[in-house]
């Protein structure tokens, strides 16, 4: 095991000026809002979304089933968290079929600021704007419990999620540096 530095973005939202267009939600996919016995599905969806990602070696507890129902017990856990900008993805492709959780994202408040957590759609269902819209949904989560600034960070990498954050408004902050032990290295 060695220490890494992995580059990431602070990227920044006004949520002040004009808001995140909201795609239509595809077909078969259903937006839930946060509930407490929605944990273990949102843990499901952010483990399918990032086990096999560049920041599972940054976040290592992405990696794991129950590292990632840790995290979701830490992060609802806060004081400074925001429900309203916590939502989940569901596929059901049939009305027979049971709800199969495939996209997340949290939100805190962190020194006036809505933070994004997690940001996370499952690789086989990418590229339907699900990521977009769990993002409105949270931009909009934010602005209700009267926040005006949002921000993420992103491993800078990670170029189809800085593409999306900069298409939708975000706008790069900053230039920060996150350290983790990388087996190998």
């Amino acid at each position: 095991m060695g220490l890494t530095y992995f580059k990431r973005f602070r990227m920044e939202f006004d949520l002040t000026g004009p808001m995140i267009d909201e795609v239509a939600t595809p077909a078969g996919y259903e937006l839930v809002p946060f509930s407490d016995d929605l944990l273990r599905d949102h843990a499901t969806a952010k483990y399918r979304s990032f086990r096999e990602e560049l920041d599972a070696n940054v976040f290592p507890c992405l990696a794991r089933r129950d590292g990632c129902l840790s995290l979701m017990r830490e992060i609802t856990g806060r004081i400074s968290f925001v429900p309203e900008a916590t939502w989940l993805v569901h596929f059901r492709p049939t009305r027979s079929t049971r709800a199969e959780p495939v996209g997340t994202i949290q939100g805190l408040q962190l020194e006036g600021w809505g933070a994004i957590q997690n940001v996370g759609v499952s690789p086989e269902h990418r590229g339907r704007g699900l990521g977009s819209i769990l993002l409105a949904r949270a931009a909009e989560g934010f602005r209700a419990a009267g926040l005006s600034q949002m921000h993420l960070e992103v491993t800078t990498d990670n170029t189809a999620a800085v593409r999306l954050y900069e298409r939708l408004g975000f706008r790069r902050a900053q230039v920060v540096y996150k350290a983790a032990e990388v087996a190998g290295v």
